[in-house]
């Protein structure tokens, strides 16, 4: 599989733009989400889970109590593609049907 290209400064700016939630850490996007209840931060994982491996894209993230921590990069291309900002906008869409 070929690497995916990676977004120039300009391109990651916009992406950025409508990813409101994520903010950038070098060669990363984080965002930190606040679930109601440990399980549902659990059940938020699992969702997220499913999806990356349907988009064979897969976020790191930290579970702390009620709150993940998604990281997302592509390592293949050693930093910020459009694949990154994909899967925010999913990871988003999942975090937004509730982690109840």
């Amino acid at each position: 599989m070929p690497y995916a290209p990676l977004l120039s400064e300009p391109e990651t700016a916009a992406a950025l733009g409508s990813a409101a939630d994520w903010r950038r850490d070098g060669d990363t996007i984080v965002r930190t989400i606040e679930c109601p209840t440990f399980r549902g931060a659990i059940d938020l994982v699992n969702r997220v889970a499913d999806a990356a491996e349907a988009a064979d894209h897969h976020p790191d993230f930290t579970i702390n109590w009620r709150r993940v921590t998604f990281t997302l990069t592509t390592k293949a291309s050693h930093g910020l593609t459009a694949k990154d900002f994909s899967m925010a906008a999913t990871i988003d869409r999942l975090a937004g049907e509730g982690a109840g």
